[in-house]
């Protein structure tokens, strides 16, 4: 629907900016499941995808294959003057940005392999296999699964416990002292609190993220995080939640501490 929004946005005089911080695997995912794109290459549809914006903005940590830094691209040449000025501001000069010489090289290098048709159906189909034998285990996961993670149902994990005993923050907790697995919450921690109540958001959704870098892990280290995730599902009912020890003013999910109930 990218086509149909900007053509929308421009009517109205409104400029379109793309987060493109995952748009080499949903190119990825364009390539595999819309008619049309199937004999065109991932770099081709991301092109196309992109055409439909007048500028994004791109953490580089995630698609470029860098552990620093991203960029900001703009069509309009009067907000581009603009953004470098501001960038002289708060990050240094336009031809750098704050980032170091090496680093730029390195994104360089990596936008390129990145869009590479091998490297990303190799890429998602990592997370594809974690996914699948997790399914086959009869976990509880998000489908179909992503690109770039694959998400546990925390909520169908630990039935027994009320969302505000943090059922996902306990699964990441299971997860690591079983098997050293780092995993992330998207649930009720992640949501925060009302300004006007202090009470905690209860979103609809209480995930667990196991997100997969790229060329980093093993089909072995697939197949440990899975027998982990295995393992602590079935020991699922004698699980308890957490409450909180430590909460900082701002984003919370980042610098929290908790302790078992």
């Amino acid at each position: 629907n990218a086509r149909e929004v900007h053509e929308l946005a421009t009517r109205h005089g409104i400029k379109v900016m793309l987060d493109a911080t995952r748009a080499v695997e949903n190119a990825y995912f364009i390539q595999q499941r819309e008619s049309g794109y199937a004999t065109k290459t991932v770099a081709d549809i991301l092109r196309e995808f992109c055409s439909y914006s007048d500028g994004c903005t791109m953490s580089g940590k995630k698609d470029a294959l860098v552990n620093i830094g991203g960029w900001l691209a703009l069509n309009d040449e009067q907000h581009y003057a603009e953004a470098s000025n501001l960038v002289v501001l708060y990050e240094g000069l336009h031809t750098y940005g704050g980032m170091a010489g090496r680093d730029m090289e390195a994104m360089a290098r990596g936008i390129v392999e990145s869009v590479a048709d091998d490297h990303i159906r190799a890429r998602v189909g990592q997370v594809e296999y974690l996914g699948r034998k997790l399914i086959d285990a009869a976990i509880p996961v998000v489908r179909p699964i992503g690109g770039h993670a694959v998400y546990l149902d925390a909520k169908a994990f630990y039935p027994h416990l009320d969302q505000e005993q943090f059922p996902a923050q306990a699964l990441t907790a299971s997860l690591y002292e079983d098997s050293g697995v780092r995993a992330m919450e998207r649930g009720i921690v992640s949501a925060g609190r009302d300004k006007e109540t202090g009470k905690n958001h209860r979103p609809a959704l209480e995930l667990v993220r196991l997100t997969i870098p790229r060329r980093v892990y093993t089909q072995a280290h697939m197949d440990l995080t899975a027998e982990s995730v295995i393992e602590v599902y079935d020991k699922r009912l004698t699980a308890r939640g957490l409450k909180l020890v430590h909460e900082p003013r701002y984003l919370r999910f980042f610098q929290a501490r908790f302790a078992p109930l």
